[in-house]
């Protein structure tokens, strides 16, 4: 196919963005952005009975946060009717599809008749070569008249030649007796007008194709390029449901696993590139393709996810990375950093994004940045501050006060205390670790006063070398 690329993504506003409508938004977005294409975005709300603004929100937001950015306006399937009402109504004209008088009883009786006989039970209508004068004045659905002989074959990217006999197919609604258009022909008049040449959707939609291949045929439309693929399991092996944890990408957002980790793990969950797992995004736009997906369910495994957003978090930049941050505090519905806390966390990354898989576990390593004097230490790291432990710090303390505040300088004042007094590194660093944090595990204690500064650092020594430690 030559041209321009174009896929779309096109959700049903009935919920949220469902982590594997996510996996398939990335993949249009991969597909296109790799190619110099566009990635459109279609809201599927013809439903109007379940579809809601609010679910419409969610999707977007969705999206927005993991950073799969769309082209154009989004659209809206519902406001395209009339023009695919036009499109049914031309086939009707052209004596491609034909009006339907048949009664829902009638349809019925005639299922259970094919039942009984053990017959297709694909609905036959008396009205398919009906002469127009025998028309009576009632109402009528509008039906495309589905080939009777023969094959159609779907040449798939993904599942490879899928072919369907034409017998199987029936005369599908294309306008209801009340004049909408089905969503079947609703989605294939906006793929067209669209312009999309990339169809790459759930293979639960596979067989649907068959049948909007009628619609395309009978109005001489190209067909696009068709790549259905699997569907996301859990462990178990089976459908990725509720039973399986959280479902929504918001969700994800708001349990604090980084965007581009998760990007990088979707990517990953049903396509391969060699043995890479972990890639950046310029890597996955240059790298994607449909002959790299497989053919099976692929299985969600958070450990996996964890192990990859780790990764990411480790080479983020710390600007951008902060910013996820702040922006994840607000999804979870946390407390918003004041701005000096903004100020130290932005300063502490360097030393806390190389151990955090996600950002409450960065936030956690962050602790001695975020808390405030006086610092309320932990019972564990009291252990530490016994009256042994405060008359080191009241002994190094005033040591420190004269040191060159560099990573160099504080290491030699504290090496040169431990030569003096005998005895071993580990045995002060777990008093200056209840002092600067009130807790036992902590970033390295150089690294914390290098974050705290030197004002603050010492204030919070000298409070703990005081007999009355907070608990």
């Amino acid at each position: 196919m030559t041209g321009q690329v174009v896929t779309r993504f096109a959700p049903s506003p009935t919920g949220y963005l469902h982590i594997g409508g996510a996996r398939t938004a990335l993949f249009n977005w991969l597909y296109a952005r790799g190619r110099g294409g566009k990635f459109l975005l279609r809201i599927e709300d013809t439903d109007r009975e379940r579809s809601t603004p609010e679910a419409t929100t969610a999707i977007l937001q969705g999206l927005n946060w993991l950073g799969l950015d769309h082209d154009g306006e989004v659209v809206s399937q519902f406001e395209g009717a009339k023009r695919h009402a036009e499109v049914a109504l031309q086939l009707l004209d052209e004596g491609k599809a034909y009006k339907c008088f048949a009664t829902q009883d009638e349809i019925a009786a005639f299922r259970d008749e094919a039942r009984a006989a053990g017959k297709s039970t694909h609905y036959r209508s008396p009205w398919r070569d009906a002469d127009a004068a025998t028309h009576p004045d009632a109402p009528y659905v509008i039906r495309i008249k589905a080939p009777r002989e023969g094959s159609t074959v779907i040449r798939d990217q993904v599942q490879g030649d899928v072919t369907i006999r034409n017998e199987q197919l029936d005369d599908m609604i294309l306008l209801r007796s009340d004049g909408t258009p089905v969503y079947m022909l609703a989605v294939v008049v906006d793929d067209h007008d669209m312009g999309v040449t990339h169809v790459i959707r759930g293979d639960d939609h596979l067989n649907n194709a068959a049948r909007q291949m009628m619609i395309y045929e009978a109005m001489g439309w190209d067909l696009p390029v068709y790549a259905h693929i699997p569907l996301i399991h859990g462990a178990d092996g089976k459908k990725l449901s509720k039973r399986h944890g959280a479902l929504g990408a918001q969700e994800y957002q708001a349990m604090g696993y980084p965007a581009a980790g998760m990007r990088n793990y979707l990517a990953r969950l049903g396509w391969s590139h060699g043995d890479d797992e972990f890639f950046t995004d310029a890597q996955a736009k240059d790298w994607f393709d449909l002959d790299g997906i497989g053919k099976s369910p692929a299985r969600f495994d958070t450990k996996k996810l964890e192990n990859i957003c780790g990764q990411h978090n480790a080479v983020s930049d710390d600007a951008a990375l902060l910013q996820e941050i702040v922006s994840y505090l607000e999804a979870a519905d946390q407390p918003a950093l004041s701005e000096p806390q903004t100020v130290l966390l932005r300063d502490a990354l360097y030393c806390l994004k190389d151990r955090a898989k996600t950002f409450p576990d960065l936030l956690e390593k962050a602790h001695f940045a975020l808390t405030s004097r006086p610092i309320e230490v932990e019972a564990k790291a009291a252990k530490n501050l016994d009256s042994v432990s405060r008359g080191i710090l009241n002994d190094l303390t005033p040591q420190l006060q004269n040191a060159s505040w560099t990573r160099e300088g504080l290491e030699a004042v504290t090496s040169s205390y431990c030569e003096a007094n005998e005895i071993k590194f580990g045995k002060m660093a777990g008093p200056l670790r209840a002092a600067l944090a009130g807790r036992a595990a902590t970033p390295s204690v150089f690294d914390m006063m290098l974050v705290l500064g030197r004002e603050e650092s010492l204030a919070r020594l000298t409070d703990a070398a005081k007999d009355d430690v907070t608990e």
